[in-house]
């Protein structure tokens, strides 16, 4: 019996709920540690590190040969510029104005591997490309509500713009390096992100501006935080694991757009956590989400 779904879409769709998960774990660890550029380095920092030796432990053990020559620079550049991505997004979803920040990262981290699909893969037929648009209004719609009717910040909305391209390129870096492999590409992307955001930790560090609000909170808050944060590397690694093994069974357009759904389910676990009130934009766009998901998978 054939597969009703292909198995790039499969896995696109699993590295978007893998990641919305992700993303509602890392902004509550950025909030509770002072909402701040280093509280939101120090997170990543952590999360980046702990997925890093997960994954090497698991290519070790596998026997996976670490990659080499462009595999290794693209995964290692990819690994840079994601780790900044998310520092600025995750900046951005502490800032109060979650749905506008995830939305434009949305659309945006869509966009930049569709458009490079196009010249790689050639253009998708027109039942994918109606997807592509239904999907991209689905994520708005999703995504866009603020919540009490606030108007996102320019900081919050220049953030998540650098964010949404930042991940776009990550997600192309990710298709190219994982011709290598799966595992090591992605251990070469943490080790590109975790040497960036301890870097740029580093230079704040010396700064000492006396901001960082966890390094005073009790030892309990402290290991709720790392809570967060080992959750939040968890689903974070498990979806780009998804993403990458997604990039080399298919499209990069198809695995992009559908993980590029992954707003919803942030929003999801906000009003299953914290009791958050879906509104009726967001309800219509998690209803559109579903035909697109069928023109672009089946």
């Amino acid at each position: 019996m054939p597969f009703l779904i292909e198995a790039n879409a499969a896995l696109g769709l699993l590295a978007a709920a893998l990641w919305g998960g992700g993303d509602f774990s890392g902004s509550i660890a950025v909030k509770r540690a002072g909402g701040t550029v280093r509280a939101a380095l120090m997170v990543v920092l952590i999360g980046h590190l702990l997925s890093l030796s997960v994954v090497a432990a698991l290519a070790v053990m596998h026997g996976d040969a670490f990659p080499h020559g462009a595999q290794l620079a693209w995964g290692l550049g990819g690994g840079m510029i994601s780790g900044v991505s998310l520092v600025a997004f995750y900046i951005a979803l502490a800032s109060g104005h979650m749905g506008s920040a995830a939305a434009i990262s949305g659309l945006l981290c869509a966009a930049v591997p569709t458009i490079v699909s196009a010249f790689t893969d050639g253009l998708p037929g027109w039942r994918r490309l109606l997807g592509f648009l239904l999907a991209g209004a689905a994520i708005w719609l999703i995504a866009s509500a603020s919540e009490h009717g606030a108007t996102a910040s320019r900081r919050a909305m220049v953030l998540s713009t650098l964010g949404g391209i930042g991940f776009g390129i990550y997600f192309v870096s990710l298709k190219i390096a994982g011709e290598a492999g799966v595992l090591w590409t992605m251990g070469a992307a943490r080790i590109g992100s975790a040497t960036t955001c301890a870097v740029l930790l580093l230079i704040l560090l010396l700064r000492r501006d006396g901001s960082d609000v966890a390094a005073r909170e009790g030892t309990n808050n402290r290991m709720r935080t790392f809570a967060w944060i080992a959750a939040g590397a968890a689903l974070d690694t498990s979806g780009n694991l998804s993403f990458l093994a997604a990039t080399r069974m298919g499209r990069l357009d198809v695995a992009a757009v559908l993980a590029s759904i992954y707003p919803a389910g942030t929003i999801l676990l906000a009003a299953a956590v914290l009791k958050e009130r879906t509104t009726p934009q967001q309800r219509w766009g998690m209803a559109l989400a579903l035909p697109a998901v069928v023109l672009i998978a089946l």
